[in-house]
């Protein structure tokens, strides 16, 4: 493969670097930032009509409990050796569950609609924008290129929002709020179902605009590769056209793409925000959002660690698989 192990060590301990690097400004970012999560806590139950007893003993004895009294440095030494128990401590709004517990439920929707969306338009994209500029059939595609640009122009969210309008408040062909409403008596192929039909239209927005940036940049690449000396061998082979686009054109402009595709699918985890927002959808998105707007220390941290630790292992697992997708590179010591 190319691959020799000192290079195989020095990307892991690259990696471990940034792990560290990341989760260390993840500690201190947020304690930093202006507000008291215990505090805001008292308040919100203030102004909600509840009575709190001794807010100053309450707070203390919060503060006591997630550590927060402690010195930070003391704090630091704390998270550093809860992280590599993959602990993540409990959330500070809904103690006392914890940030795992509230993570792995969010997640496997926001993989889900995620995954789906940017497979999709990853495939679609690379294959029509390869389509565009490819000779025997630019011709037929030239009308589409324009569309592509207008379309990786707009952003997701106000795509979602023009979807929202046209779909769900103009023709009722989709629900307005997100998957929350799902009955929770469906089970089996049912509750499937209802899923993906509440999925389809955030997924929809971020389709649309995604493939056309795929279009766009596979678009960009194909030109480079035309020009290439194994194209023109395999035309003189007499090789059928379809295994010269695909095997020879495609694959080979195929590992920038490739690149793309495994940093967006690292940051997935984070979800799309303003979409799960929109549509009411309970993802890590929206958990994000709300731990943020609360001061959830807890939780901003582990959304954001498992952002790193996923964004990075994507780049090490590509950066390890690439004299697997392209023999031409070797990762070999002079």
């Amino acid at each position: 493969m190319g691959l020799t192990p000192s290079y195989v060590t020095r990307r892991i301990l690259l990696f471990l670097l940034i792990v560290w690097a990341a989760a260390s400004i993840n500690f201190f970012v947020p304690r930093f930032a202006p507000g008291d999560p215990i505090a805001a806590i008292i308040v919100r139950m203030e102004t909600q009509g509840g009575r709190v007893d001794n807010p100053k003993a309450l707070i203390a004895e919060y503060r006591r409990t997630f550590g927060l009294d402690k010195p930070l440095y003391t704090q630091y030494l704390v998270y550093l050796r809860n992280l590599s128990h993959f602990e993540l401590g409990p959330s500070i709004v809904f103690f006392p569950t914890s940030v795992i517990d509230l993570i792995a439920a969010r997640l496997p929707w926001t993989v889900g609609l995620l995954l789906t969306s940017l497979l999709i338009s990853f495939a679609g994209g690379s294959i029509l924008g390869a389509l565009m500029i490819w000779p025997r059939s630019a011709h037929k595609f030239r009308f589409i290129a324009p569309v592509t640009m207008v379309l990786a122009a707009i952003p997701y969210y106000l795509m979602a929002l023009l979807l929202l309008w046209l779909l769900a408040f103009t023709f009722s062909v989709f629900p307005i709020f997100g998957s929350g409403r799902i009955a929770s008596n469906l089970v089996g192929l049912e509750r499937v179902g209802e899923i993906l039909y509440f999925s389809i239209l955030p997924s929809l927005s971020m389709v649309i605009t995604s493939v056309g940036l795929w279009a766009v940049t596979m678009r960009g690449i194909m030109v480079t590769t035309l020009g290439e000396d194994f194209l023109a061998l395999a035309e003189a082979k007499g090789l059928p056209a379809a295994r010269i686009f695909i095997w020879y054109g495609v694959r080979n402009a195929l590992l920038p793409q490739v690149t793309g595709l495994a940093i967006a699918m690292g940051q997935m985890i984070t979800g799309a925000v303003i979409v799960e927002i929109l549509f009411s959808y309970p993802g890590v998105g929206s958990l994000l959002f709300n731990a943020i707007r609360t001061n959830d220390f807890p939780v901003i941290q582990g959304i954001t660690f498992l952002l790193v630790v996923s964004a990075a292992g994507a780049v090490l697992l590509l950066d390890l698989l690439y004299p697997r997708l392209d023999p031409r590179i070797r990762y070999e010591a002079a």
